[in-house]
C-alpha cells in the first residue's frame, strides 16, 4: 500500500507526521515523502524541517495521498507543478486527504469542487473560492476525499482512514500505541468559541520566529 507524503516549504510538519505516526502501521504500508526535488523540506519558521526522498515523477499512483497544509499552502495551490501532479494522481488513488490548509491544494487541484470539506479556520474563505462547501467539521469524509480542520486533526483523520480500511479495533490499537488521549489544559482550541483579541493575538505572528 502506497502513501504518498507531499512536502514544500512553508508545511506545518505536524500536519503530515501526525497522520504518518498512524499510516504506517496499515498492514503492507510503504510511506513516501514526495517533493518538486528531494532534499530538506523546512516550516515557515525554518527550524524544523522534513526530508523527502522521492519526487513527484517517482511517485505517480499511490493508494493513498495525504497533503498537509502550513503556511506555504498557498502558495502551493498555485503551483501547477504540484495542483497538476495532485489532480492526477487524485484519479488513481483509493483514498485522497488533507490536513489543515493542505485543502487549499486539493482546491487548486479542482478536487473539491462541488464537495463539502473543510480546513484551517482562517482559511474557510479561500476554501470556498476553489468551489468546495466548507464545513467547521473536524474531519469530512466526501467518497475517496477526506479533509481534515487544522493541524493536530491530521491525526483524527488517519485514525477515521485507518478504520475504514483496516477496521475500527485497528483503528483503536494504533490509537492507543500512540496514546493518543487528548486532554488539554485549556478549553481554547475552537475557533467559534474564541475570543476576538485572542484570534487577533495568533494572526499578530508570535508564531513567525524565522532563524
Amino acid at each position: 500500500m502506497e502513501i504518498a507524503i507531499l512536502l514544500f516549504d512553508g508545511t506545518t510538519h505536524l500536519d503530515s507526521v501526525g497522520p504518518y505516526e498512524v499510516l504506517h502501521n496499515l498492514p503492507e504500508a510503504d510511506v513516501k515523502f514526495v517533493a518538486k526535488k528531494t532534499g530538506v523540506y523546512r516550516d515557515r519558521c525554518g527550524m524544523l524541517g522534513l526530508h523527502a526522498d522521492f519526487t513527484l515523477n517517482d511517485v505517480t499512483a499511490p493508494d493513498i495521498l495525504v497533503v498537509p497544509g502550513g503556511g506555504g499552502a498557498d502558495g502551493a495551490a498555485e503551483d501547477p507543478e504540484i495542483t497538476d501532479w495532485v489532480a492526477e494522481v487524485h484519479k488513481a488513488t483509493t483514498w485522497t486527504t488533507s490536513v489543515c490548509t493542505g485543502a487549499l491544494i486539493l482546491g487548486g487541484a479542482g478536487v473539491l469542487n462541488g464537495l463539502k470539506a473543510t480546513t484551517h479556520w482562517r482559511a474557510m474563505e479561500t476554501l470556498q473560492s476553489y468551489g468546495a462547501e466548507p464545513t467547521r467539521e473536524r474531519v469530512v469524509q466526501q467518497g475517496k476525499v477526506i479533509t481534515a480542520a487544522g493541524v493536530s486533526s491530521g491525526i483524527d483523520m488517519a485514525l477515521t482512514l485507518t478504520a475504514e480500511i483496516a477496521g475500527e479495533e485497528v483503528a483503536k490499537a494504533v490509537q492507543l500505541g500512540i496514546e493518543y488521549d487528548p486532554q488539554p489544559p485549556f478549553d481554547a482550541g475552537d475557533y467559534t468559541t474564541a475570543p476576538d483579541e485572542r484570534i487577533a493575538l495568533w494572526r499578530s505572528g508570535i508564531n513567525k520566529t524565522k532563524r
